[in-house]
C-alpha cells in the first residue's frame, strides 16, 4: 500500500501545470519577446555594422554651404516727388497708397500712371488718418509707397557665381559707410566693372533702402548685396577660401596701380571718408594700398575710391 501511495505522488507532482508559489512564471514565459528586431537594430548583425558604419561617414562630410542671407525690412516712401522718383527708378515695390479725395496734380498722376504700368504694384485708397499713422505724421502728401524688405545674399553667394562662370572674384567690401546713396554709387560701380557683389556689415552701415537702390540707376537688380553679422570674421573666411583682401588706406604701403593681387581674386575694402578703415579689418588685410592724388585732396568719397580700384582690377584682367 505504502508503495502504491508513493508512485500515486510522484505521478501527481509531475503533473503539468502552473504548482502553488509560482507567481505566473510559467504563463509570462509563454507570452514570448515580441516581435523580431529589424537587421540593423541587432547587435552583431552585419547590417548593424554596414548602418553604424554609414552613420558614422555621414557625420564626418562637410554640411554643403550655406546659400541666401537675411532679409531686411520693410520701407515706407513718402511724399509726392520721392514717390515718383522711386517709381520712376525702378525701386521694388508692393503698394501704393493713396489718399481719399486728394489733389489730382501733375505729380499724383504721374506715379499712378508709372505703378499702373508694371502691373505688379497694388492701388490702395485710404483716408489721410490712417496715412498718417502709417508714416508716423510724416508729410506725406497723399502718397506713400511700400517697399518689400531687400533680400541679401550670403558671402558664399558672391564666390559661387564668380566661380560658376569661370572668374576670378572681384568683390568689395564696405567698412563703416553709412550713406546709401555712398552704398548704391558702389553697386553701380561694381557691376560697371563686372565685379560680384558687395559686402555690408549689419550694425553701423548703411542698408539696401530706397535711396541707395535709386542711386545704382536699377543695377541693384543685379547686382547681389550679402550682409554679415561680422565684417573682419567674413574678410578671414574669404582669405582661408585664396582670396586676396586688399584695404584702401592713405597709408596704404602699395599704390593701386602697382598690386598685381587685383588682377586674380580679391576683395577690395573700402573704409569710410572720416575714420578710414577700422583696426581689425585693417589688420585683416594682405594689402593695404593707396590711390595717388597729385592734386593734394586728403581723401575721395568712399564711391569714388571703390570705382578708381575697381577700374584697375578690370583693365588688369581684360589684358
Amino acid at each position: 500500500m505504502a508503495g502504491n501511495s508513493q508512485r500515486r505522488n510522484r505521478r501527481t507532482s509531475n503533473k503539468k501545470g502552473a504548482t502553488v508559489g509560482s507567481g505566473g512564471q510559467r504563463r509570462k514565459g509563454l507570452e514570448g519577446k515580441g516581435p523580431t528586431p529589424k537587421a540593423e537594430d541587432r547587435k552583431g548583425h552585419k547590417a548593424f555594422r554596414v548602418s553604424n558604419a554609414m552613420a558614422r561617414q555621414a557625420a564626418k562630410r562637410r554640411p554643403a554651404p550655406r546659400r541666401g542671407g537675411p532679409k531686411g525690412q520693410s520701407e515706407m516712401v513718402v511724399g509726392r516727388n520721392p514717390v515718383f522718383e522711386a517709381l520712376r527708378d525702378g525701386v521694388p515695390a508692393t503698394t501704393l497708397y493713396v489718399q481719399q479725395f486728394i489733389d489730382n496734380d501733375e505729380r499724383v498722376r504721374e506715379a499712378l500712371q508709372l505703378a499702373g504700368a508694371r502691373g505688379n504694384i497694388n492701388l490702395m485708397e485710404a483716408p489721410r488718418p490712417e496715412l498718417d499713422r502709417m508714416t508716423n505724421g510724416l508729410n506725406h502728401q497723399g502718397l506713400v509707397l511700400q517697399v518689400p524688405p531687400y533680400e541679401y545674399a550670403h558671402p558664399e553667394d558672391l564666390t559661387a557665381a564668380a566661380y560658376d562662370d569661370g572668374e576670378d572674384p572681384l568683390i568689395v567690401a564696405l567698412d563703416g559707410v553709412t550713406d546709401p546713396r555712398n552704398l548704391g554709387a558702389i553697386v553701380r560701380s561694381v557691376s560697371a566693372f563686372g565685379g560680384h557683389g558687395v559686402v555690408i556689415p549689419e550694425r553701423r552701415a548703411a542698408g539696401m533702402t530706397a535711396g541707395a537702390w535709386k542711386t545704382s540707376a536699377g543695377t541693384a537688380a543685379r547686382t547681389p548685396v550679402a550682409r554679415v553679422t561680422n565684417l573682419t570674421r567674413a574678410l578671414q573666411e574669404y582669405k582661408k577660401a585664396g582670396i586676396a583682401v586688399v584695404g584702401l588706406a592713405a597709408e596704404g604701403t602699395h599704390e593701386v596701380q602697382d598690386l598685381d593681387a587685383l588682377a586674380g581674386p580679391v576683395v577690395i575694402v573700402v573704409g569710410s571718408e572720416g575714420k578710414g578703415l577700422g583696426r581689425l579689418v585693417g589688420e585683416t588685410c594682405d594689402y593695404l594700398v593707396r590711390i595717388p592724388m597729385p592734386g593734394g585732396a586728403e581723401s575721395l568719397n568712399a564711391g569714388v575710391a571703390a570705382g578708381v580700384v575697381l577700374y584697375e582690377a578690370a583693365r588688369r584682367r581684360t589684358r
